[in-house]
């Protein structure tokens, strides 16, 4: 009996130390993530999971030694996702708020997401004052429009805000002609206008930025230390401006 007992202490104590290995000592993390965010994170023809967080992703814990699993979420419900230890990180497009930040740890920013305009490369509208009078377009229900109409001098100068279901109508109206100008995320914007070179010009003005970042438990503090060397490294070495070359056409990482 007292053989038994013992090795029951043991198992128990030996589980209990398992328990305690999270953090910075996990040997993989699950990135939680919206499976529907082109490009930060979506589903190929082949239903893989790809998209720029996903290559960033895949990068950091590869450097890291630690495997890495991505798990689809309802992403109104991360942060209970994050805290209820479902998942250890939310990596994908996740905007830094003052709001977000007491209850959730980030990592530096990693991108700087602007509103940006776009043109049709042979416009004659080169700054946001030459919107005046003109059709300007953008997606329903984006953050975009609250964009717009935080600038109220600019908004109140238009022809007309025209409002598309998705951002592709939009760039075809661009490119026709029935508009004059596109307000888009910039993550989304430069993801579509990659794959048709020569169409587009994005003007220098913008409506407005907010920065990404990785946001990760509070208590998790040592696992922030490890990922955010991880990315500085990437940043350093040239391997993150290499991932948003191939997904943006551009470095846009911060």
């Amino acid at each position: 009996m007292r053989k038994l007992i013992a090795a029951m202490l043991v198992l128990l104590v030996a589980g209990m130390l398992v328990a305690g290995c999270g953090g910075a000592d996990k040997k993989k993390i699950v990135v939680g993530l919206d499976d529907n965010f082109p490009p930060m994170g979506f589903r190929d023809d082949k239903n893989n999971i790809i998209g720029f967080d996903v290559d960033m992703a895949k990068e950091a814990t590869k450097r890291m030694g630690v495997e890495v699993e991505f798990k689809p979420i309802d992403w109104n419900s991360k942060e209970a996702e994050l805290s209820g230890k479902r998942v250890d990180v939310l990596w994908n497009g996740l905007t830094i708020t003052e709001k977000r930040k007491e209850n959730i740890l980030f990592t530096n920013a990693y991108m700087e997401n602007r509103q940006i305009i776009v043109v049709a490369a042979n416009s004659p509208i080169k700054t946001k004052a030459d919107l005046a009078g003109k059709v300007v377009g953008t997606q329903e229900g984006s953050s975009s429009i609250e964009a717009i109409e935080k600038d109220a001098d600019a908004l109140k100068s238009f022809k007309e805000l025209k409002k598309f279901g998705d951002n592709v109508a939009a760039l075809m109206d661009l490119k026709t002609g029935r508009l004059d100008a596109v307000v888009v995320d910039e993550i989304v914007g430069r993801y579509y206008i990659a794959k048709k070179p020569g169409e587009y010009t994005i003007l220098k003005d913008n409506f407005g930025s907010e920065e990404y970042g990785v946001g990760l438990r509070k208590e998790d503090k040592e696992l922030l230390g490890k990922l955010q060397k991880a990315l500085d490294e990437m940043k350093k070495d040239g391997t993150s401006a290499k991932i948003s070359q191939q997904w943006f056409g551009e470095d846009i990482v911060k």
